[in-house]
């Protein structure tokens, strides 16, 4: 498969873009773009992993469910790294259910294949795990973050994770997926954003966003948001970031 655009082979992804031109390249035969839908599953509790993704513009949520059915954000995947982890590590199902958040481009990798490019110290196996390392880092701190820090401040740090992720200053996102990546309910969701968007930090309609005063945003996010930051450059080099 020779479908990728030669002029962007790598569809945004910073963890793609570390592989040398000559890994790259013997890697690009077997990479599939696709372009996610918002809400589209990719992958189910228990369920086999059939594919690996590399998010480009897309933004993806591990989601763990609740017997009752509600569901939690407990990780993102953005253009910093890759959806896999769990075949990285050895399983051939899920942990848990990943969904689309928004929706954008990838790259798509059948994960027999991926399991061979990864067979032996090879430059993509030493990458992903790179890459587990720091998001293992972002998972425990947004733990920390969910019990201790305040709904205003989590919203901010969140807004601001995706920002950098998306080309633009705007991207969809229905009230579902934030009331489940607060670990809130959705009147507290309609709240919090309502008072953003009436302070002038953001405009949020029928579940879209568009990022006005960055700056703001960063003032009120807690302390979590630079500290993942500082973890994922320590790992890989300096990740792209929106300017204030």
């Amino acid at each position: 498969m020779s479908g990728l655009n030669s002029a962007h082979p790598h569809y945004g992804n910073h963890l793609l873009s570390l592989l040398e031109p000559e890994d790259f390249a013997h890697l690009a035969s077997d990479l599939e773009p696709v372009n996610l839908p918002g809400k589209q599953v990719i992958a189910e509790r228990n369920r086999p992993i059939t594919h690996i993704y590399f998010p480009g513009s897309c933004v993806l949520s591990v989601l763990a469910q609740m017997l009752d059915g509600q569901t939690v954000e407990v990780g993102t995947i953005g253009n910093e790294g890759f959806y896999g982890l769990d075949v990285l590590v050895g399983s051939d199902a899920a942990i848990e259910t990943t969904v689309c958040q928004v929706p954008g481009m990838a790259l798509r990798l059948p994960v027999e294949r991926f399991r061979q490019r990864i067979t032996g110290d090879t430059p993509l196996r030493r990458l992903t795990q790179r890459f587990l390392q720091a998001y293992m880092s972002l998972v425990s701190q947004s733990v920390a973050c969910n019990r201790l820090h305040t709904i205003e401040a989590r919203f901010a740090r969140w807004l601001l994770m995706t920002h950098d992720r998306v080309p633009g200053d705007e991207f969809d996102l229905t009230q579902e997926f934030l009331a489940a990546m607060l670990g809130t309910h959705r009147p507290s969701v309609s709240l919090v954003a309502g008072a953003f968007q009436q302070a002038g930090m953001i405009r949020y309609n029928r579940g879209h966003i568009a990022i006005l005063k960055r700056q703001a945003l960063e003032e009120i996010s807690c302390e979590c948001y630079s500290v993942v930051q500082k973890q994922f450059n320590q790992i890989f080099g300096r990740l792209p970031r929106k300017a204030p």
